[in-house]
C-alpha cells in the first residue's frame, strides 16, 4: 500500500492539508496582518479537508464490508483501509500544528499582538 494507491480525491485532500503550512511560511517571511488573516480560513479549509478525506476513506472501508462475504481476508482488508483512512486527518493536523508554530514565530518577529 502507499500513496500510489490513493485516489484523486485522497490526493486532493492531502494537498489541501499542506496549504496552511505554505501560508505559514509566507507569514514568517512577510508577517503582515493580511497574511495572518488568510491563515484563519486556510486553516479551516485544511481541517475540513483532512476530516473529509478520512470520512471518504471510511466510506470505502464500509463498501468493502457490504460488497464482500465476511471472511478473515475481508477483515484484514478493512483494517488496512481503516488505517489508511486516517492518513488525511493526521497529515492535515500535523501540517496545521507546524503552520501555527510558524505563525507564532512570525508574530514574535513582527511583535504582533492579536
Amino acid at each position: 500500500m502507499g500513496i500510489q494507491n490513493a485516489g484523486m480525491f485522497a490526493l486532493l485532500t492531502l494537498m489541501v492539508g499542506f496549504v496552511p503550512l505554505v501560508m505559514a511560511v509566507v507569514y514568517v517571511i512577510r508577517p503582515t496582518e493580511h497574511n495572518l488573516a488568510l491563515m484563519r480560513p486556510l486553516s479551516l479549509a485544511g481541517m475540513f479537508s483532512g476530516i473529509t478525506g478520512s470520512v471518504m476513506g471510511f466510506i470505502h472501508v464500509l463498501q468493502v464490508f457490504w460488497t464482500r462475504e465476511p471472511a478473515a481476508q475481508t477483515y484484514k482488508v478493512m483494517a488496512v483501509g481503516a488505517a489508511e483512512s486516517l492518513v488525511p486527518v493526521v497529515v492535515g493536523f500535523a501540517c496545521l500544528t507546524v503552520a501555527w508554530l510558524l505563525v507564532a514565530v512570525g508574530m514574535g518577529r513582527n511583535g504582533s499582538r492579536v
